[in-house]
């Protein structure tokens, strides 16, 4: 009986060291992966409203962007989503152009939502929502801009005219995928 004692403390030092080692890498990773706040922010609207569908081929920013829109007109963000607005346009009509998206867009974009993304991405891209929940659809433009001195994405936001923000371009296919993802005008 005196033998299973050593064994018993063997058990327990390797318990007690496996417990250790996954205790640091656990601090070691966490301490190692720190978001700021606009990640944190993009995290919780990305976990926190239904999937972005997507046709066509958008960049990174062109996405990330877009997925913004819908989530601050379906939030009812007016303030949020006229931020998100191409910072070289009169404050004014951004303003108003966030709110006439809102009123009009803002059952559709918390339900399902597809976003067709014509041409190429990398700079300028035209993407047109397919609200699903209503039947609407938005065309909205993706512009690069520069903000506290950093590259990024932003939209057009020119639409003060509540008939204007709500009006669907001719070209305009009723479903998604129609014209291939490319723009014939």
């Amino acid at each position: 009986m005196a033998t299973g004692f050593p064994a018993a403390r063997l058990r327990r030092r390797g318990l007690r060291g496996a417990l250790v080692a996954v205790l640091a890498l656990g601090v070691l990773t966490g301490c190692s992966s720190e978001y700021d706040a606009a990640e944190a922010e993009y995290a919780g609207d990305y976990s926190s409203h239904p999937p972005l569908a997507v046709v066509g081929y958008p960049s990174t920013g062109t996405l990330g962007i877009t997925q913004q829109v819908v989530w601050r007109i379906a939030d009812g963000r007016a303030a949020e989503l006229a931020d998100l607005g191409d910072p070289g346009k009169d404050r004014g009509t951004t303003e108003k152009t966030a709110e006439n998206w809102i009123a009009a867009f803002r059952k559709g974009a918390g339900g399902k939502v597809t976003a067709e993304f014509y041409d190429e991405g990398s700079y300028r891209q035209t993407v047109v929502l397919y609200l699903h929940g209503t039947g609407q659809i938005k065309e909205i433009y993706v512009l690069p801009a520069t903000v506290d001195g950093k590259g990024v994405f932003r939209v057009s936001m020119a639409e003060p005219d509540p008939a204007e923000a709500t009006a669907v371009g001719p070209w305009v296919p009723k479903k998604p995928g129609e014209l291939g993802s490319t723009m014939i005008r």
